[in-house]
């Protein structure tokens, strides 16, 4: 019986959730139209700072301590942050819903075009075996939308999100990585 991957440590955790971020706004940006993103693409640094403004509000928030407009701030830069794209499904459902509206897109439905949300290095840094985990891994998180009203098959989608972890390889990584 294989082991289990180490748990993936706290700094890893948010380059992912990065990384999760810059593929949801390639993809958005990709079907375009309603789906575009509303704002230019954020650099790792201030997606950090922005995540770090969005769990203050969110904070406050919960401590009822929020001045007037505080929701609508913390929906603002979710929406900004592309929080939770990948992994929340009724967010997924609605992105889903949207992208049916305005005609779908081969990439929803082409693994190869998928794909080519990743640029060339990184599709090199990642190999062919590494690119195919990639797709599988959002694809099956994209599949969370058709589940989203099935207990049962919500629990089998959640298993193959997590059967298919993804390494650390968008060039906005790579670039700060080699920065230090």
């Amino acid at each position: 019986m294989p082991s289990a991957p180490p748990p993936p440590s706290p700094v890893s955790e948010l380059l992912l959730e990065y990384q999760h971020y810059v593929v949801a706004y390639r993809l958005r940006r990709t079907l375009g139209g309603a789906l575009m993103p509303g704002s230019p693409q954020l650099t790792l640094g201030e997606y950090g700072l922005a995540r770090n403004q969005r769990q203050a509000l969110a904070r406050q928030m919960i401590s009822r301590a929020c001045a007037p407009g505080t929701l609508r701030r913390l929906d603002a830069m979710t929406e900004t942050l592309l929080f939770g794209f990948w992994h929340n499904p009724a967010q997924v459902a609605d992105f889903i819903r949207a992208a049916i509206r305005q005609g779908g897109h081969p990439a929803l439905e082409q693994p190869d075009l998928f794909a080519e949300l990743l640029s060339s290095s990184e599709r090199i840094r990642l190999g062919q075996a590494g690119v195919s985990r990639v797709v599988r891994h959002y694809y099956a998180c994209l599949a969370l939308a058709a589940l989203y009203t099935n207990p049962h098959g919500m629990d089998e989608a959640w298993a193959r999100i997590e059967a298919e972890t993804v390494p650390l390889f968008v060039d906005e990584l790579s670039a700060a990585q080699e920065r230090r």
